[in-house]
């Protein structure tokens, strides 16, 4: 709901769609939020991720004669949102160091201490993950895409989507455990 009730959401986008700067700045306010919400969670530095809402308001604004009206505004907002974080992802990707997939140790697949963390807990605990793990956990558990489209999405097959997957529910697990004082047993 926006603040002011004079006007409803779908009337604020109507007049977004004819252009009226002054309702594509409330929506811009309206919508920030949110935006923001989103954009941390694949960029933990707020400089970065103010940059990338900013580039996702001005898609928005370029195609908001597109959006469907009988349609939610909030999902088509966060698809261009992710997308532009994953983006930027891609771009910064490139530099870092990808291990060759056949040399990577096992993964373990016990779920057990990543289904007893809370929301804001996984929240926590992103950021100290490496940038393509944080990514490919926020696109798979966080936003439901699959495995062949964040492939698709970072250029990278399915198998290591989820490679990377399964190292970010691990590096949590562990994580959470040396925090919680948690140690397993060793056989």
């Amino acid at each position: 709901m926006l603040k002011n009730p004079l006007i409803s959401e779908s009337e604020l986008i109507q007049k977004c769609k004819h252009g009226d700067l002054k309702y594509l700045e409330k929506l811009y306010k309206h919508f920030y939020g949110y935006a923001m919400g989103v954009g941390l969670r694949y960029l933990p530095d707020r400089n970065d991720a103010l940059e990338v809402v900013n580039d996702a308001f001005i898609k928005v604004f370029k195609s908001i004669s597109q959006f469907e009206s009988e349609k939610t505004f909030k999902p088509w907002l966060r698809k261009i949102i992710v997308n532009t974080a994953i983006d930027r992802r891609r771009k910064d990707m490139k530099l870092l160091y990808q291990a060759d997939l056949e040399t990577a140790g096992n993964v373990s697949t016990n779920p057990g201490a990543i289904e007893n963390l809370q929301a804001s807990d996984i929240l926590k605990l992103l950021n100290r993950l490496p940038e393509i793990h944080r990514t490919v956990f926020n696109l798979y558990e966080i936003d439901g895409y699959s495995h062949e489209e964040i492939g698709q999405m970072l250029g990278i097959p399915a198998s290591s989507s989820r490679v990377n997957l399964s190292r970010a529910k691990e590096k949590l697990r562990k994580t959470w455990q040396q925090e919680n004082g948690i140690y397993e047993r060793t056989s």
